[in-house]
Parts: C-alpha cells; structure tokens; sequence
C-alpha cells in the first residue's frame, strides 16, 4: 500500500473490505513521520496516543457491523493555527508556544463527528504570515520534491505532510494565497472556499474579513469531500451563511463550459514556462469543446497594494491580544529604581512583543498601526477598501459571461532557501495571483499541472461567489484532462 497516493476514497474503501484496520493505517502513517519528519519538519507536534485510541473506536464500530462515514478513521493534519482542545495551538510562534486550546475549532468539531483521526499539527510561518514557511518560530519546513526549496506558505506544513504521504489530507488557512500557493509548490491540490463558507471560529486570527479555512489533498475530489463536511453556519460565526450547496457527483458537460482567462495574468513576472504549461492546459481543454474566452481584471495591478495594507492592519488589532498578559509567553521586566506602575506594565507589553513575535509579524503590526494611525486611516487604509470594491466588481462582471476563470497559481516553482527573505516584496509577490481571490472573497483551487524543471506547476480555477460546487465540479474535469495530458 502505498501511502504516498492513497485518497480519502481509497482508504474508505481499504477499510471496509477489513484489508487494513484503522489503526494500521495510522500506525503506518505516523511510522512514516517518525522517519522522514526529521528531514522535512511538516510537523510542530504529533498526537500520537489521541490518534490511536480514535483509531480504534473505529475499528471496534466496524468489527460490530456498524457503518461508517467516509471521513471516519482517516489520518489527518491540522494547521497549528486551528484550534483543537487540550493540544498545543503555536501558531509556529514563540508568544504561543505553550499554549494548549481550551476548545475546539468549529472544523475540528465537525470533523470529530465525522471520526477523522487527527496525527498531528503541522508548521506554518508565524501567525500565518509568509509565502515561504521560513518565517516559522520553530523552524522552516522543507519540500518534499527538493529539500533545498521550500514549500511555500503559510500552509506549507499541511501541504508538504500530504506530498511526502504523512496524511491522507490537511486543513490549512488561506488569507491571501495561503493554501493555494503551497499546493502549488508541493504539487498537490489546495482549495480555499468562499469567504463565510467554512466557519473560522476557532481559527486564529490573521486578518479577519480576509482568513478562511479549507483542505489540501491529493485530488479535488478530496477536496470536495472535506468541503461537503466541514461547510456551513455557525452561530458561533457571524460571517459564516447556510446554503444549498448542490452535488458534487452530478456530471459536468465540459461543452458548456465558458473559462474566462485574465490577459492581466499572462504579462510580465511570470516564468515563460510556466505560462506555455498553463497555456497548453488551456488549448487542451479548447480541444475538448470548452469555450475560451479572454477577459479583463482591471484592477489585478492593485490587488496587491491593496492586499498589504488591509491585511497589516488587520493584523495590528487582532494580534493586540498577544500582550503577556492573558496568553503564552510573558517577558516580566523587574526595573530598579521607582516607576509608575503604568510604565512597568507597558514594559511588560513591549518586552513580549519584542522577544515573543519574529521579525516579519512584527514588521506587519508596524505596518498596519501606522496604516491606522491619524492623518493616514483615510489616505491608506479607506482607500484600500475603495480599491478592493473595485476588485469585487471585476470578478462580477466577468462571472456574468463565464462559469471560471483559469489562472496560474503563482509566477514561479518552488524558490531556494534564503532567496527571498532579504527583500520582503519580491516575497510579497510570490502571492500575486491569488490575493484578489481573498480582496473579492471568492472560491478558488489550485491544481498540479505538470512540472517545469522536475518541480511541480499549479493552475488556479476561480469560480463564483458560494459556487463552491460547480467550481469543484470544473476542477475534477480540467484535473482528469491534465492527467491524460501528461500521460500522452
């Protein structure tokens, strides 16, 4: 068996033909990270003795004929920014690091009465604020395609556990990339649904009208199977609705199909052959009958400006709670001499911060205070907000006349250790194609489409806002038609 390709699908099926128990197949899956993590480090912390015993709650339903759900006993990954109960939650920062939840996550919930085993919280750049893992408090995370390059992020532990067989899926965060981006490095699938879709209670916070969970997987059909789980209200979030999501089963007719492609996506920075995979992508699927449309986003040159001052101040007010005070790591300064007990609190405040938060959080609280500050809230960040409705509107008015629109997932494969973290933006850019999705707050799924130079290629489908569905029923199709493509 081999863990590396085994879908939630494959596994279910494994399990209930009784060819493998449950706990097996965890057992096998945690003697794979005991081996290989040491070199990758997808994983901050294992739950070893939590993921048996769950395991074989399973194993004894089954052994009394009782029936299971798809998703009971399968080995997953969790993100460690989401929260599940008497673990540690980090969020791969120093200020978290021995922090244990005191709840669950509203996904973590749901997938607990779904039986998903849970093997373990994998590593992310710190508070989810990266494209690259390397920004992780405790360590960077390594690609399983080339352990010199890395696999992207901030999801990068999620996605490099299911390249390297660790998991069956993951859950990851995606604020402006965050899920797709990895995907894309690692050669996996990485789908970020539509803002309000999936519940973001018990996730913590990075930029709150901007987060929001979804799965990494080996296929879309995963990826729908985990959607389908853990979508849906909660009271618990106000910014999370009830819909009639649809069936994923129903069948697509591809002759139906109209895919816009953005001109402003094919233009400068992006990776010539990377841009000839996608574009042969597009003239295999012309080929099957699928109607090409070329298209316009106006306002895609602005999306990441307007990306990097909303988010920052986002992140200036939710990470203002991370004081010493009530959370994790406390540097208590002890001055001599007489003080006013204000100024000894507000050492207090800035001595955590300082040795608590790693040097890109802190650049981004920077940022945003002063986005924030007075005489430059209307010159920054209002403005900001103008733009980002601009945005919004470009994807409504393409979705009036196509189904999807058919991007790159980012502008290059995979970069080397260290090739960026001395120039901030032109790591900043490594997320140029996926923070309008975020700004406009539609569904979006990156897919491996091949390689270039041995390392994987991502392809971006955006669909519709809260047609999740359908854009995961176009994503199956153009999936099973790059796979024939590759091996023809």
């Amino acid at each position: 068996m081999n863990l590396k390709e085994l879908t939630i699908k494959q596994a279910h099926e494994l399990l209930e033909k009784r060819e493998i128990t449950f706990l097996e197949l965890t057992q096998g899956f945690l003697s794979e990270i005991k081996k290989k993590d040491k070199d990758i480090h997808a994983f901050l912390s294992l739950s070893e003795d939590e993921a048996l015993e769950a395991a074989k709650k399973v194993d004894d339903r089954i052994a009394k004929g009782e029936q299971i759900e798809m998703l009971a006993g399968i080995p997953a990954a969790v993100k460690d920014n989401i929260l599940i109960r008497g673990g540690k939650t980090t969020a791969a920062s120093k200020i978290l690091e021995n922090y244990i939840a005191p709840y669950d996550a509203t996904v973590i919930k749901k997938l607990k009465e779904e039986e998903t085993v849970f093997i373990g919280k994998t590593n992310l750049d710190e508070f989810a604020m990266g494209s690259s893992t390397e920004n992780s408090g405790f360590g960077p995370t390594k690609n399983p395609v080339d352990l010199e390059r890395v696999p992207g992020g901030s999801s990068g532990g999620s996605a490099a556990a299911v390249k390297a067989g660790f998991c069956v899926y993951a859950l990851g965060s995606d604020t402006g990339g965050s899920i797709r981006q990895p995907a894309s490095f690692c050669g996996v699938v990485g789908f970020k649904p539509t803002y309000g879709a999936v519940s973001r209670h018990g996730l913590i916070a990075m930029a709150s009208s901007l987060d929001q969970i979804g799965p990494i997987t080996k296929t879309v059909e995963d990826a729908a199977i985990i959607f389908e789980a853990i979508r849906g209200k909660d009271e618990l979030d106000s910014t999370s609705v009830h819909r009639d999501w649809g069936d994923f089963t129903k069948p697509l007719d591809i002759e139906e199909l109209k895919i816009g492609v953005p001109r402003e996506y094919f233009t400068h920075g992006l990776d010539p052959e990377i841009e000839k995979n996608i574009k042969s992508v597009i003239s295999k699927l012309e080929k099957e009958g699928a109607k090409i449309v070329e298209i316009s986003l106006p306002h895609s040159d602005w999306a990441l400006a307007t990306y990097y001052i909303i988010m920052p101040a986002e992140v200036s007010a939710n990470l203002t709670r991370f004081d010493g005070i009530k959370y994790g790591y406390s540097e208590i300064s002890r001055p001599t001499g007489d003080h006013p007990k204000g100024e000894k609190l507000l050492d207090i405040y800035l001595k955590t911060r300082q040795e608590g938060f790693g040097a890109e959080v802190r650049r981004r609280i920077m940022l945003g205070t002063y986005i924030l500050s007075a005489g430059y809230y209307d010159a920054y960040y209002k403005r900001a907000q103008k733009v980002r409705r601009l945005i919004k509107k470009d994807f409504d008015f393409a979705f009036e006349n196509i189904d999807v629109i058919l991007t790159p997932t980012t502008p290059s494969t995979a970069f080397k250790f260290g090739e960026k973290t001395s120039d901030p933006l032109s790591m900043y850019l490594a997320d140029i194609y996926t923070v309008s999705v975020n700004l406009a707050g539609v569904p979006a799924i990156s897919l491996p489409s091949g390689e270039v130079g041995g390392l994987p290629v991502g392809l971006q489908l955006i669909g519709k806002n809260f047609d999740d569905i359908k854009l995961l029923q176009i994503a199956k199709t153009v999936e099973t038609i790059i796979k024939e493509k590759n091996h023809t």
